[in-house]
């Protein structure tokens, strides 16, 4: 009978998002290729510490049920070779991460395999990647370099998975923000107040949460270990839009924070967030400070800064 990832929340990450491997990257920018697969090899029993998504992803893997069916997969994609990856296995192994399927696609980008896999979210270190993964419909992220790094300890974690999402050009599509950045915010929320019954169109994750919800919802609602909030820079008036439409697309939100331009860092690390999920770089930086993220390059924000504005 064949394998499937029916009714499973599929997870791609790359092996620089799961592992620290800064001083191999460096021997591969500095020096080239083949030094840095001749370093990967010769230290191939020497053990990569954990990476800004480690956490995240130690937290996925413990939702499955060694008596019950896997309810999250989580698969490596990589553009290391199976030569040099042995090395990324070798420590997946000793930090008994239950990851048992990769791609190592020797120097090309692994995006194309994310639906190949199933995968509802692909987290890279590689920007160039995340955005071939976006352009052809996949959810994705590059994640930042953090000091919110996770140690391997897991004496006293705290079980609960608790991810968070910026909602224009994440969850939503970027047409409120593009209508606030052509002419200004008394007219977005104009705007949105006329439109608060007419549902946005779905962004890049979307697709994500709603998977994820799905998790959730396999759970009574009072013991989930899942918590989702959205935390966007949205404010009364234009609140009821977003509310109406979560509920037009019946996915629930657990927490909803309306900071109407306030600074997100200090919410993000009160809701204890395991990873935050963005589109303005300059707010990714910020939140970067206090935990895991993910910059969403994606909507009118990140057209302006690759055109640099």
């Amino acid at each position: 009978m064949p394998v499937t990832f029916d009714n499973t929340l599929v997870i791609a990450i790359s092996s620089r998002a799961l592992f620290d491997m800064s001083e191999s990257h460096r021997v591969y920018t500095e020096e080239g290729v083949e030094a840095y697969c001749r370093y990967q090899i010769e230290h191939e029993d020497q053990l990569l510490a954990p990476g800004v998504a480690y956490g995240l992803v130690r937290k996925l893997l413990a939702l499955n049920d060694e008596q019950d069916r896997t309810k999250v997969e989580v698969i490596l994609l990589s553009r290391n070779s199976a030569d040099t990856g042995l090395r990324v296995f070798n420590s997946v192994a000793h930090y008994g991460l239950n990851i048992t399927r990769a791609a190592f696609t020797n120097g090309l980008s692994p995006y194309r395999y994310v639906p190949a896999f199933g995968a509802h979210l692909f987290l890279s270190a590689d920007p160039d990647d995340v955005v071939e993964a976006l352009n052809h419909g996949q959810a994705a992220a590059t994640i930042l370099p953090s000091a919110a790094r996770h140690d391997g300890d897991d004496e006293c974690e705290d079980v609960e998975l608790r991810i968070a999402f910026d909602g224009d050009a994440v969850v939503f599509s970027d047409e409120a923000e593009r209508v606030f950045r052509s002419k200004g915010l008394q007219e977005f929320a104009s705007t949105e107040r006329a439109q608060a019954r007419e549902p946005l169109q779905g962004g890049p994750f979307k697709s994500f949460l709603a998977a994820l919800h799905a998790l959730q919802s396999q759970y009574d609602a009072r013991s989930c270990p899942i918590r989702t909030a959205l935390v966007t820079a949205r404010g009364a008036p234009a609140h009821e839009r977003v509310i109406r439409t979560l509920r037009e697309w019946q996915v629930r939100i657990d927490e909803a924070l309306f900071l109407g331009g306030l600074p997100k860092a200090e919410f993000l690390e009160a809701f204890g967030a395991d990873i935050f999920f963005d589109d303005q770089q300059g707010h990714c930086e910020l939140a970067s400070r206090h935990v895991a993220t993910g910059h969403v390059p994606h909507g009118v924000a990140n057209e302006e800064t690759m055109a640099g504005f």
